[in-house]
């Protein structure tokens, strides 16, 4: 199904306009995302052609049908749980019978986990663009050559420069392994071409070194060691860091970049307006979209605090949150059996119209 289809007045059920303008957290150039949710007609619905989810490819519209809907608020999804308490002028459109569906109904101590948890996963993804930003890897990939050493005197130097300081090819090199020393290999070298060694390594993104076989009577010219932990440890690094390149936002990136504070604001501001409403989840057992400290959090996405100080402040509102949850009333989980019987009586009220 297309966004135009559940869109259409028939099957329509709520749309509202979510993200920062739900928050008030918007600021010029903000994108408008739309979240919102439709009912199948009936035959789709009891037939084959069940479609539980459809979105733009952006995912800035993004609708749910009502029974990937309730699946998602029953299981504390904070962005499902944030359409039942969106500002009213946000609202696009509203049927009646969504009115039915309670915020009380879902809210439980789950809350803590997926509001608060959450809000921990973005404070490790600043993290991690914090690395990003201050190691970065050079494009030029390095190969299993830059990982291995030759044993000398009573230490050890790189082997592509002890292959350059004895003008040394590695591709005439054999390697063979040295019995109860993991990674150290025995060298060869095949002066006349003649020997049918296979090198030290076949290709640039070799993932091993090679081993040959050598004939014997022929003398070792050196030992070597392979530090093939490190290679895969940078290999995964490596892809990692040019994935990251390649689907960044840039125009977050350059905010990063901008702010000089070397974590993604936004990413850290999200954090915040989360472990905010995870304790009024638990204190007030309420969900409030438009965050009242709007100032502050957008203090944070323009990069005002050191990324230091927002994790130990984190830290320290993710403790009040825990004592709380332990405090609150709130049930354990929401009532799986109130729930579906909702559901089940929305359906049929709607199908019934």
């Amino acid at each position: 199904m297309t966004i135009s289809e559940v869109t259409h007045p028939d099957i329509l059920f709520f749309e509202a306009v979510c993200g920062s303008h739900a928050y008030g957290t918007n600021i010029a150039g903000s994108d408008v995302d739309l979240r919102g949710v439709f009912v199948l007609p009936r035959s789709q619905f009891f037939g084959l052609e069940y479609t539980s989810q459809v979105s733009d490819e952006k995912n800035d519209e993004v609708y749910y049908e009502l029974g990937r809907f309730f699946e998602l608020l029953s299981s504390s999804n904070p962005n499902m749980l944030e359409l039942l308490a969106m500002p009213a002028d946000c609202i696009r459109y509203q049927h009646p019978l969504f009115q039915k569906i309670k915020p009380e109904y879902f809210l439980s101590k789950a809350c803590k986990q997926t509001f608060a948890g959450y809000a921990f996963t973005q404070i490790r993804k600043a993290k991690g663009l914090n690395k990003k930003i201050n190691n970065p890897i050079s494009k030029e990939r390095k190969t299993v050559l830059d990982f291995c050493y030759v044993l000398q005197d009573h230490g050890s130097v790189p082997l592509k420069s002890w292959l350059q300081k004895k003008d040394l090819d590695q591709t005439k090199c054999g390697l063979v392994s040295v019995p109860n020393f993991p990674n150290t290999y025995a060298i060869f070298y095949d002066q006349k071409d003649n020997l049918g060694l296979k090198g030290i390594m076949s290709k640039p993104t070799a993932n091993d070194i090679l081993l040959s076989s050598v004939p014997k009577g022929v003398d070792k010219i050196g030992l070597l060691s392979f530090n093939k932990n490190g290679y895969q440890v940078y290999c995964k690094e490596y892809k990692q860091y040019w994935d990251w390149v390649a689907l960044r936002n840039e125009q977050r990136y350059e905010n990063t970049i901008e702010h000089g504070k070397n974590y993604d604001a936004k990413n850290m501001m999200h954090t915040f307006r989360l472990l905010d409403m995870a304790a009024e989840i638990a204190q007030h057992q309420e969900i409030r979209v438009r965050r009242p400290n709007r100032e502050f959090l957008l203090e944070i996405r323009k990069g005002k605090f050191e990324y230091d100080d927002l994790v130990k402040e984190a830290e320290k509102r993710l403790a009040q949150i825990e004592y709380y949850f332990d405090k609150s009333n709130l049930p354990e989980q929401a009532d799986y059996r109130k729930i579906n019987q909702l559901l089940v009586e929305i359906r049929e009220a709607w199908y019934q119209e």
